[in-house]
């Protein structure tokens, strides 16, 4: 049941959801999932209520992100030269207030939902290792269907795989939340942020 269950939320729902093109974007959406998510998962058996702000070790988080980070401003350099570095020079506000509010608003909150929640709830079909990531990482890269570009989808569905991963070793929401987010500011610094803006949303 669990499955069909997993199934219905994170592809069916969320199909949907992409399919009605529900006005205001995905943030209400997600904010209203995490408060859910945080009341369910304080009272699930065999969740440690820790994993929420455990601390952990950053150490290699900063070394594929900066890794990653070079080889990302060297491909738009590239392919897209005109993109780079695009919203700090056009729009240093809003960069700006991506930086300041996107973990805080969007990241956290995915990250209670793609992670938190589906790897603990989920356990019982998938496991506690490869296959659950695997399963994050679908369900992932399936709700970024949702802007509507291929590279969107592939990049999370890589990013799911990585913070699953993450959050399996280190069971700390904190810590990669801050990966999530460290990446996602790269997105939109070096100029692939119009493959992840949906309307006003970050």
């Amino acid at each position: 049941m669990r499955l069909v269950e997993y199934l219905l939320i994170f592809f069916g729902l969320v199909g949907v959801y992409i399919a009605v093109h529900v006005p205001g974007g995905p943030i209400p959406v997600l904010l209203v999932a995490a408060v859910a998510i945080v009341f369910y998962l304080r009272r699930a058996t065999g969740f440690d209520r820790a994993n929420f702000w455990r601390r952990g070790s950053l150490r290699g988080v900063l070394l594929l992100w900066a890794a990653v980070t070079v080889l990302t401003v060297a491909a738009v350099a590239i392919f897209d030269r005109d993109m780079l570095f695009d919203l700090p020079r056009r729009e240093p506000l809003l960069w700006l207030a991506i930086i300041v509010f996107y973990p805080l608003v969007s990241v956290y909150p995915q990250e209670l939902l793609f992670r938190a929640f589906l790897l603990h709830r989920y356990s019982p079909v998938f496991g506690f290792h490869r296959a659950a990531a695997a399963a994050s990482a679908a369900a992932f890269g399936f709700a970024h269907l949702l802007f509507g570009n291929v590279i969107a989808v592939v990049a999370t569905v890589v990013g799911g795989w990585l913070f699953a991963r993450r959050y399996q070793r280190t069971q700390s929401l904190l810590v990669v939340s801050i990966e999530h987010a460290l990446y996602g500011i790269t997105i939109f610094t070096v100029g692939l942020g119009q493959y992840f803006y949906h309307g006003s949303s970050l």
